[in-house]
């Protein structure tokens, strides 16, 4: 068991299991990560600890404490070649960024609790998960349209899904109840909103 494991088997024994946000290099809000998966980019070099919390993680031979903010290091999403890598990560959060939180069938922007993602070609059709077949989607057109293709569910698209070269930057939306006091600093007024 290395360091890091035997840090996060004594917290999880000990109830603190904290979340830790992730800043881009530039101090904006990225995402909300664990605090193991900030401690593991903290000893890979990708993150450094802009604020902690009170409470320490312990391994025989080392001890720090829990990291509340973390911030990217520039060029931590970069390859060893220092080449950027290839388009983006397609993820749900992903294709909702793309779309812009946007139902591409109604046009209703929600917000993520209330999307879903669609298989343009549905899945039973031969449909992929990729990029190019994968649009948002509110629950209620997701369902109206079934497994059938938008033509045929006579449900025009907003646009043609595309891979992204970029995303736009998106506030990250949390809700206001669960914001811990060391991450206020990093959220100006009006952009923490609900998930």
């Amino acid at each position: 068991m290395n360091q890091e494991q035997r840090a996060s088997q004594e917290a999880h024994q000990s109830g603190r299991v904290h979340r830790t946000l992730m800043l881009t290099p530039w101090y904006l809000p990225h995402k909300v990560v664990t605090w193991k998966d900030a401690v593991t980019m903290l000893f890979l070099g990708k993150v450094e600890v802009v604020v902690s919390y009170d409470e320490e993680l312990r391994s025989p031979s080392i001890t720090l404490k829990t990291p509340a903010v973390v911030r990217l290091k520039e060029g931590a999403g970069r390859s060893k070649l220092g080449q950027r890598r290839e388009g983006v990560k397609f993820s749900r959060i992903n294709v909702y960024l793309r779309d812009d939180f946007t139902c591409q069938y109604c046009h209703v922007k929600l917000p993520m609790a209330k999307l879903t993602y669609d298989h343009v070609v549905p899945r039973a059709q031969g449909g992929r998960t990729v990029w190019e077949n994968i649009v948002t989607a509110c629950y209620e057109c997701n369902s109206t349209k079934g497994n059938r293709t938008p033509h045929a569910a006579k449900m025009p698209l907003r646009q043609e899904p595309r891979r992204p070269k970029s995303l736009p930057h998106h506030p990250l939306m949390l809700d206001i109840k669960t914001v811990p006091t060391e991450w206020q600093d990093f959220f100006q007024v009006g952009l923490v909103g609900s998930a």
